[in-house]
């Protein structure tokens, strides 16, 4: 019997509810660690479908999206951990992804 919607919100509600911060911190890595690799995997089979279609601007305007939401949260962590602005961390971020370019070229 598949469990209903309704089990599993109230089964997750419990769980939090006897959480240490640790506990809840640990939770949230391990579930940072999961959707970044299914956010991996629907990149991989984003590029297949974008392979299909190499004149489709479509495609590059979607991971532009994907690129600025994964900005914005390293932007977040920098200006936490470095005390820096968020112009600062924007421009760290951009420098180093055009030192990464450099490299490869």
């Amino acid at each position: 019997m598949t469990e209903s919607r309704k089990d599993i919100e109230a089964r997750r509600v419990k769980r939090q509810l006897g959480q240490t911060a640790a506990q809840r911190y640990e939770d949230n890595q391990n579930d940072i660690g999961a959707l970044l690799d299914l956010v991996s995997e629907e990149i991989r089979v984003h590029a297949e479908r974008a392979a299909q279609k190499p004149k489709d601007w479509s495609f590059a305007g979607d991971l532009t999206h994907v690129r600025e939401s994964l900005k914005n949260i390293l932007e977040w962590f920098l200006v936490g951990h470095h005390e820096w602005t968020e112009t600062e961390a924007s421009r760290f971020i951009e420098d180093h992804l055009e030192a990464m370019r450099e490299d490869k070229r």
